[in-house]
């Protein structure tokens, strides 16, 4: 194997015993199991608030993060010398052009494990329950700010961080956990501040910790753009000078409600859709729904009607979702999801979910064009046109993302300039 670029400085080494914990209200609630926009009533906000203070008061988290030597060649995989058997792993670290690595570990600490047992012990599910949430969410917390600070620490060489991989994910077998804690450890200046340990199921105890290998990349514009090479969105690390998309969970700016822009952005200009206007309008009307939020942002969802492209096609139903939050005049999209209508069987009959389903609904999952950019963006942006309507291509699914985009973004500029002259119609 060829050996990796050469440091012009010592490779970097954290231990932080008292790292930050900042876990947001809306990722708690999504460990609970709370559907978005629900609002908890007063019992289980009581739980919520008693598992906070415990691990205010009591918890005890660290992480730690050690950057190695990467080997990723058509001969297999080396961190520090020490071979792993993870194609899936190979393939990712090679595909992103990963060129470095960071060794990760992070625990919620003892101490939240311990108090989730008694309460259990004594009786108390509520409070076990929501405490052992709060754990994962604090680990969730910690393993996504550990892209920030190595984004920092490796800013030097002109390196950013990847999406961390952990053994058990897909593609990567839960008995490599045991090899990557003797890695991790054998190479330590300073023990971990508390017994931690693998057990021969590959579980860890403290259960609520993480084990993760994070890549490192050169920043170029193909790093910036796209959306399976960026962990930001998942990453509530702030503040953040290396932030390359919004974290989905952010709360309002500033924590003030904002009234949705009545006015055309100041950006505006004659859009020029790739849409006939036709088609525009009856798809704004019949598949597209705005729903305005308090705090200003604005939830925008599409409904596409495709079918297969064998199987005699197959009818085939997708659902988009946009977040938008507005800035500079108009609207950034903070979040894209596309996704099978609830209730679809159609896009099984696809010929590349056939072939590999995971692999395509993976794929589906990761293209999320124009994250962290105004939707006006759209306008400009060159695509194929492939009008077929199945999801077996990347050129098809970008082609779909256009429509979804341009319409929604149709919608939002007819409905914002109505109720705009409607303002002015109803002024004294």
């Amino acid at each position: 194997m060829s050996a990796p670029p050469r440091l012009v400085r010592p490779m970097f080494e954290l231990l932080d015993t008292r790292p930050a914990v900042d876990v947001q209200e809306g990722e708690f609630r999504r460990l609970l199991g709370y559907p978005a926009g629900h609002v908890p009533g007063e019992r289980p906000n009581e739980l919520a608030e008693g598992a906070r203070r415990y691990f205010a008061a009591h918890g005890r988290p660290w992480l730690y993060l050690r950057e190695v030597e990467l080997y990723a060649t058509d001969e297999g995989l080396r961190l520090d010398g020490v071979e792993f058997h993870s194609p899936h792993l190979l393939e990712y670290l090679r595909q992103a052009g990963a060129v470095r690595a960071v060794l990760v570990a992070v625990s919620a600490g003892r101490s939240c494990e311990e108090r989730a047992r008694q309460l259990w012990e004594e009786s108390k599910p509520d409070e076990y329950f929501f405490l052992e949430v709060f754990g994962s969410a604090v680990v969730e917390h910690l393993v996504a700010s550990v892209n920030g600070r190595v984004c920092a620490l490796a800013e030097g060489e002109g390196l950013v961080a990847l999406p961390h991989c952990s053994p058990g994910y897909t593609g990567w077998d839960i008995s490599d956990q045991g090899k990557l804690f003797e890695l991790i450890t054998r190479g330590m200046d300073r023990p971990f501040p508390e017994a931690f340990e693998v057990l021969s199921s590959g579980m860890l105890r403290p259960k609520k910790s993480l084990l993760a290998v994070v890549g490192l990349i050169p920043r170029t514009s193909n790093a910036l753009a796209l959306p399976q090479l960026v962990p930001c969105e998942k990453c509530s690390y702030s503040p953040c000078q290396y932030r390359r998309a919004q974290y989905r969970y952010a709360p309002p700016v500033n924590g003030t409600n904002r009234a949705p822009t009545l006015e055309p952005p100041k950006t505006a200009r004659t859009p020029h859709y790739t849409v006939n206007a036709r088609a525009l309008r009856k798809w704004a009307r019949e598949r597209v729904r705005l729903e305005y939020h308090e705090d200003g942002t604005v939830e925008a969802r599409f409904h596409f009607d495709g079918t297969t492209c064998s199987n005699l096609g197959v009818p085939l139903a997708f659902d988009y979702l946009l977040v938008l939050e507005p800035s500079g005049g108009g609207y950034t999209v903070v979040r894209s999801d596309c996704r099978p209508a609830p209730g679809d069987e159609g896009h099984k009959a696809m010929c590349a979910f056939i072939s590999d389903g995971e692999a395509l609904m993976k794929e589906i999952d990761a293209e999320k064009p124009m994250l962290g950019r105004q939707l006006h963006e759209v306008l400009d942006w060159e695509r194929p046109s492939v009008p077929s309507g199945c999801y077996c291509s990347a050129d098809s699914r970008a082609h779909k993302w256009g429509l979804a985009l341009e319409v929604i973004h149709y919608a939002l500029t007819q409905t914002e300039a109505g109720a705009a002259r409607k303002a002015r119609t109803d002024s004294p």
